[in-house]
């Protein structure tokens, strides 16, 4: 049972392609995972100053067939290796398999937890402890921004995978960086604040 007396922590909630790794469409093979530049240093800093680093991550292509669910855990685990090997890690990995509109059954479906809603954060919140209010969510486009705001955090776009060509819309995020390193740098500074 919970002891209601812990206090809530902080964490750093990233999406993974296009944000940790580089964005390659479906990532359906083990040999596609490429880490980008900075993102393992910018892992190491939040690890290094124990803050919890939690990916949430949209996997579609569980529903429409292009990989099973094993293979969303095979490459988590071939990513936290990588990670390992630049003394880094990820402290949980949440995922959505749905679509709302393609794929096979169960997983076609309008579910809470496709990004832009706050499902993968708010479970993530509930099972890790985590203050939601006091925490961010980094992703390379604005529906990762969204989904951020609309569990509570702050949210930073990077211009790294699709967010080189992200059009900024009527929510804007709390920063703008140019990597995944830049993010971290800044949330360290506002976390200061």
């Amino acid at each position: 049972m919970d002891d209601p007396k812990l206090e809530l922590r902080r964490a750093v909630f990233l999406d993974r392609d296009g944000t940790i790794n580089e964005e390659v469409g479906y990532l359906s093979k083990l040999e596609q995972l490429k880490l980008l530049p900075r993102s393992a240093a910018a892992i190491r800093m939040l690890n290094q100053r124990g803050i919890p680093v939690i990916v949430v991550t949209n996997q579609s292509g569980v529903a429409q067939g292009y990989f099973g669910e094993d293979f969303v855990q095979a490459l988590h685990d071939c990513l936290q290796r990588q990670l390992n090997s630049e003394d880094a890690h990820i402290d949980a990995f949440y995922y959505c398999p749905h679509h709302p509109v393609e794929g096979l059954d169960p997983y076609r479906r309008v579910c809470a937890c496709r990004k832009p809603e706050a499902g993968m954060l708010l479970q993530a919140s509930r099972e890790l402890r985590i203050d939601l209010s006091r925490s961010y969510m980094v992703g390379d486009v604005m529906k990762d921004v969204r989904a951020g705001k609309k569990a509570g955090t702050k949210g930073i776009l990077v211009l790294t995978g699709y967010g080189v060509n992200e059009q900024i819309q009527e929510d804007s995020p709390d920063y703008l960086a140019i990597d995944l390193l830049a993010a971290v740098e800044w949330i360290i500074e506002d976390m200061a604040r």
